[in-house]
């Protein structure tokens, strides 16, 4: 696919298919997540993989409170975890950029993803604290995101078109409001 395809394609999916993802596809999208661009190079990414709807389903009971409205992610083959590690932070102009190095990745990651045909949905809405402990992980690492990866189902099902019906997921602002030139 053409670039600005592949970025008109990209929706949040919240119905999977069993299927599991290929490995080397898989591989193909943690390879663009590793080929992202980052402050001074500092490559603050750190990426875990959970596969299998039974480890998937074990994960989203490890959301939290605030988590409830990932449950959805039970029936995607795959979840990863966008994970920054602040140790490798750059901060400039009083902003840190190990999130938005982060970040980068992962939409690159997202991006290869659909190009592959497979469903994702960036979600921000979990419990860090609850998350980094049953994930284990070390203390300089902050949860910054997570999303399924799979293959879509033909149909949306309920939950998924409320959602993007509240989140507006179809909206954009046009470029007038958005952008200025000088």
């Amino acid at each position: 696919m053409e670039l600005m395809e592949v970025i008109k394609q990209r929706i949040s999916v919240r119905n999977y298919l069993p299927d599991p993802v290929p490995s080397e596809v898989l591989e193909e999208i943690l390879e663009a997540g590793r080929l992202a661009p980052s402050a001074q190079n500092r490559q603050p990414w750190r990426y875990i993989v959970v596969q299998g709807t039974e480890q998937t389903a074990a994960l989203a009971k490890h959301c939290g409170l605030i988590g409830l409205s990932n449950f959805f992610i039970k029936s995607a083959p795959l979840v990863i975890v966008a994970c920054a590690d602040s140790k490798a932070n750059l901060r400039v102009n009083s902003q840190d950029y190990y999130l938005v190095d982060t970040a980068i990745s992962f939409h690159q990651m997202i991006l290869a993803a659909t190009n592959h045909g497979l469903g994702t949905c960036w979600m921000a809405a979990f419990s860090e604290k609850i998350l980094k402990k049953y994930l284990q992980l070390p203390p300089s690492w902050r949860v910054v995101a997570l999303s399924p990866f799979g293959y879509p189902t033909e149909n949306k099902g309920l939950y998924g078109k409320v959602l993007s019906a509240f989140a507006g997921s179809k909206d954009r602002l046009p470029l007038s409001k958005i952008v200025r030139y000088r």
